[in-house]
């Protein structure tokens, strides 16, 4: 939706350690499960997220790919979208996924093109969603549908070098860090929401400690500082590996501590 500034209330806070702008716009209200029937305002709710070096306590440079969404707390699991889920896409070009960090509402569909001149292939072994679209030539697209929330790490068979996450959500109210860890969750209703973080290398204990109740409103609207400390900066994998985080180090599939953050 594009808001009309001229006509909108723009409202800073400051809070220790975080900026949270909001642009407030008044629209009607359709089919929410956070607020009763009639106009409610949605907010551009922005703030900052950190990773730290546990052990120096300094901030590192790059604080980009933290994923941060909402569920309003009234269903506690999911949000009832208004109109048909757009599809997504990750193209493939020059031997690589493009986003390499897509997230997604549960159910969406994603595109995977092929924009290179040979062939390619796209498979999960994640349990959130095994799937392989076999080998397919330059110029031909395949799709497949996420339909459970938690991680998906794809490869491409015949190119050990390609990897990329989806990630599923159980909302339509998620932002993606920046490298400065500028972050941002765009046309969010009034009301109260679970505050769910995830990030690749990160813990599933840190992440949970990070998970809190947090109110939108015109007269309350406050995030909590998102500090993620991290003991050593894991390097993407390569070789069709996934991440070695204590995400796949224990029992069980790669969704199951995910799946707590839900």
């Amino acid at each position: 939706m594009r808001l009309s500034l001229p006509n909108a209330t723009i409202t800073k806070v400051w809070l220790a350690g975080l900026v949270l702008l909001l642009v407030i716009s008044t629209i009607p209200q359709a089919a929410g499960e956070t607020n009763p029937p009639g106009s409610y305002t949605v907010h551009n709710v922005t703030g900052y997220v950190r990773l730290v070096d546990a052990d120096s306590a300094g901030a590192l440079k790059d604080s980009s790919e933290v994923v941060a969404w909402l569920v309003p707390a009234k269903t506690g699991r999911k949000t009832r979208l208004n109109t048909e889920l757009p599809h997504y896409r990750i193209v493939q070009r020059h031997k690589m996924f493009e986003p390499r960090l897509l997230v997604v509402p549960v159910g969406s569909i994603v595109e995977f093109p092929n924009h290179d001149p040979w062939f390619h292939n796209v498979f999960s072994d994640s349990r959130t969603r095994r799937f392989d679209l076999g080998l397919y030539e330059a110029g031909v697209e395949k799709t497949i549908r996420f339909d459970r929330a938690g991680a998906s790490y794809l490869f491409c068979s015949i190119h050990p070098e390609m990897m990329a996450i989806v990630l599923s959500v159980d909302s339509p109210y998620f932002g993606i860090s920046d490298g400065t860890g500028h972050i941002s969750i765009d046309n969010v209703p009034p009301g109260k929401y679970l505050l769910h973080v995830w990030y690749e290398n990160a813990t599933p204990k840190a992440l949970e400690a990070l998970r809190r109740v947090i109110f939108v409103g015109d007269e309350s609207h406050s995030l909590p500082t998102i500090s993620i400390a991290l003991s050593i900066r894991i390097p993407t994998p390569g070789k069709n590996e996934k991440p070695r985080s204590s995400h796949f180090s224990g029992e069980g599939d790669d969704s199951t501590e995910l799946g707590r953050h839900f």
